[in-house]
């Protein structure tokens, strides 16, 4: 899930307007869900992208954030000169961009767009929850907490899980590709948990 807003920097009151907005993991539910609907309305634009669980397995988790990303960016209208991103380049992109490390805590608009993603990602786990129901994913938003992992040993996974997480591997015999098995050691084509 990744988010892009293109803010309107000639505005002499932008930082007024959205004082209350900083990384979106520094904010509670709450706060994102009071600030989303004003950054959208002061945004010049603002666009969400998604890699959904097939991709994620297939390509890994680094290669479908880029691609969640770059969906979000060229999703944004009218079109952006150039991209603040957080942290990551987006190769397959020909605009102007600036990666900045820990870019949600140094940038108004990264700030900005990482609100509206995890906003966006929050309504999207309350829907999973209810039409997935016994994972939790309405309260730990796919995190695995105990309850989800509880609810992973009783139910099994469900179409909404990674096959290429390790807990959820450990569930499954699947057999996975290599990129889907990044960071992990590969045995006979199993994907295998290392300490």
């Amino acid at each position: 899930m990744a988010a892009a807003v293109g803010l309107p920097l000639e505005s002499r009151q932008l930082r007024r307007l959205l004082r209350g907005v900083r990384d979106s993991k520094q904010m509670s539910p709450i706060e994102r869900r009071d600030w989303e609907p004003r950054i959208r309305q002061i945004a010049w634009g603002c666009s969400v992208g998604e890699a959904n669980v097939e991709e994620i397995d297939t390509l890994g988790i680094v290669p479908a954030t880029r691609l969640a990303m770059l969906r979000a960016a060229t999703g944004l209208l009218p079109s952006p000169d150039g991209l603040l991103i957080d942290y990551l380049q987006l190769p397959d992109l020909q605009l102007q961009q600036v990666a900045l490390k820990f870019g949600d805590q140094r940038s108004l608009s990264i700030a900005a767009a990482s609100v509206v993603a995890k906003v966006h990602r929050d309504r999207l786990m309350v829907e999973l929850g209810r039409r997935h129901p016994g994972y939790g994913l309405a309260d730990n938003k796919g995190y695995g907490t105990a309850a989800h992992r509880a609810g992973l040993d009783q139910q099994g996974p469900c179409v909404v899980h990674r096959r290429s997480f390790a807990p959820v591997a450990g569930l499954l015999d699947v057999t996975l590709s290599w990129p889907a098995a990044q960071g992990a050691k590969l045995g006979n084509s199993r994907l295998m948990k290392i300490a």
